[in-house]
């Protein structure tokens, strides 16, 4: 089992840049890859970025490519969301989770983060 836990949202001015976090307890932290999703009200679940268990490898969706990066550090049981030139598009819940294959589909995750909000005015 796999809790995490999402921190560092707020609210950006458009331009801006924000970075979220997730921190994951118990020890197998480094065997998942790990992907943070996004929703807006009104709106599906998207997928943002993904990483493999040993972050070599990413995945990124195409809206987001260019300004945001994902990155892991396994000694902190944590993923990182960088983002930059942040667009009030961008302003959702964004979501952690913890499965196989860096994949951008959700349903390939097996744990959840709570969620952290990310509000970005114009």
């Amino acid at each position: 089992q796999v809790q995490l836990v999402e921190s560092g949202g707020g609210l950006v001015q458009a331009g801006g840049s924000l970075r979220v976090s997730c921190t994951a307890s118990g020890r197998t932290f480094g065997y998942y890859a790990m992907g943070w999703f996004r929703q807006a009200p009104g709106k599906e679940r998207e997928f943002v970025a993904a990483i493999s268990w040993n972050g070599k490898s990413t995945n990124y969706a195409d809206s987001v490519k260019g300004r945001f990066t994902i990155s892991r550090d396994n000694a902190k049981n944590t993923v990182y969301l960088q983002m930059n030139t942040l667009k009030p598009d961008d302003t959702a819940v964004y979501y952690c989770a913890a499965g196989g294959g860096y994949s951008s589909r959700w349903m390939e995750y097996d744990y959840w983060g709570q969620g952290t909000q990310v509000t970005v005015s114009s």
